[in-house]
């Protein structure tokens, strides 16, 4: 089985190569800035690198009175950055593991998680950052079927799962674990397996009394 997606961290899916500015840089610079380099998302740092605030295009777009209002925008993109950018910050470890900042995201919908080591900016990661990152765990980019089990939920299932599809010589390339919504005593196992034919390996499942809800096969008894 591949391991290597359950213990990815924070540090191989982040940016580096960030674009920063001070708290005194006008509103008009972080419009330019965040333009030219296509970001959402803009860290303000002191001199010594260190986080102070944080401006998303929203706050900006917010900041503004009108596009037709051409003089109160003119005072508005002369404001330095400080007056709008956000100060009380969520932020991780690059030896953090993705999982957990997923629910970071989740829990506090949020666009963007600064990566912060001894109290310095040393990355960024974004929601479309997080979101190829989670693709990459489950492994749907490649080419491969997803096996859907129900079992109870008590210990030893994964594994005994996981041996039938491994006696079949299947590379496993990821696993979640849901919880059976209707009966609380059931787990989901769902598989992803690098095989575009199942059929032996679910074959298998069900002479051992598994229940697979999918792929649910045509001519193979459940």
């Amino acid at each position: 089985m591949n391991k290597r997606g359950i213990q990815m961290i924070v540090e191989e899916i982040m940016k580096t190569d960030l674009a920063t500015l001070k708290k005194d840089n006008t509103i008009e610079e972080a419009c330019h800035l965040m333009e030219s380099k296509r970001i959402r998302h803009l860290p303000i740092v002191d001199d010594e690198f260190v986080l102070v605030g944080l401006v998303s295009d929203r706050d900006i777009r917010d900041a503004m009175p009108s596009r037709f209002l051409i003089e109160q925008d003119s005072e508005v993109l002369n404001k330095p950055i400080e007056s709008l950018m956000t100060t009380s910050l969520i932020t991780c470890h690059p030896l953090d593991f993705v999982e957990e900042i997923a629910a970071l995201f989740y829990e506090h919908s949020i666009g963007c998680l600064p990566i912060v080591k001894d109290q310095k900016l040393v990355g960024i990661v974004t929601e479309t950052d997080l979101l190829h990152s989670l693709v990459a765990l489950t492994g749907a980019h490649q080419p491969g079927s997803q096996i859907e089990v129900k079992v109870p939920n008590k210990g030893g299932m994964l594994n005994s799962v996981a041996s039938i599809i491994s006696a079949r010589k299947a590379n496993i390339s990821s696993v979640l674990v849901y919880p059976y919504q209707k009966d609380e005593r059931y787990k989901i196992l769902v598989f992803r397996v690098q095989t575009m034919n199942p059929t032996r390996i679910i074959e298998d499942l069900k002479k051992a009394d598994f229940h697979v809800l999918w792929p649910n096969l045509p001519g193979v008894s459940s």
